[in-house]
């Protein structure tokens, strides 16, 4: 799978890009000198044909993450996929994923609006992590710190609400493939699960 951590918060937070592929050994120890962190780490699970690709890493530092000023304060940071704005389109520092990710967090002050074209193709999901969101039409609350699966169509509509909204929006294309996950091993089937077991068992990742 490829894994996208976002950490830290909007202005200060970097991303880093891992694909775990045929094998790699990781540990995450975030580094905070001062104040809170916040992190968040989206799993993308790779097609079957790519899961022995080669492993890779990328740190991708925050002045390298577009961020967008919206006109009604609120702020848009671009990390994978597109966003558009004004007649331009903003593209983030994640590319080449079979599954075209789209990943935005997305800052909103108080009763401010918010919209974003999201391809049918894609399913796709918001995580409201602080303040208040309503989405939809007609538009319905979400609960704060859950994941809210978007239905058909292709337009997100949002609207914070009195002490404003921050939220991330995931998308990406489905994979229509069987899935099985153990431990950090993520395959199509059980013997797939137990030959990677077996490849780490014996250093052959």
């Amino acid at each position: 799978e490829d894994h996208l951590g976002n950490q830290g918060h909007l202005k200060t937070g970097g991303v880093q890009w891992m694909t775990a592929g045929r094998g790699i050994i990781h540990s995450e120890m975030p580094q905070q000198v001062s104040g809170a962190m916040r992190g968040f780490q989206l799993w993308i699970n790779l097609p079957a044909k790519e899961k022995m690709k080669p492993a890779g890493y990328q740190d991708i530092q925050v002045d390298s993450i577009p961020r967008v000023s919206l006109n009604n304060g609120g702020s848009v940071k671009v990390i994978a996929g597109s966003f558009q704005h004004d007649d331009q389109t903003i593209s983030g520092p994640i590319k080449g994923i079979s599954t075209a990710p789209v990943f935005l967090d997305v800052h909103l002050p108080a009763n401010a609006d918010f919209e974003h074209r999201i391809p049918k193709e894609l399913n796709a999901f918001v995580y409201l992590y602080e303040g208040a969101l309503e989405i939809g039409g007609p538009m319905r609350a979400i609960p704060k710190q859950a994941a809210i699966v978007l239905g058909d169509g292709d337009l997100l509509k949002a609207k914070a609400g009195a002490e404003g909204a921050q939220f991330i929006v995931l998308a990406a294309l489905p994979l229509h493939e069987p899935v099985v996950q153990y431990g950090p091993f993520v395959m199509n089937t059980r013997a797939e699960i137990e030959q990677a077991i077996d490849d780490y068992q014996n250093n052959r990742f």
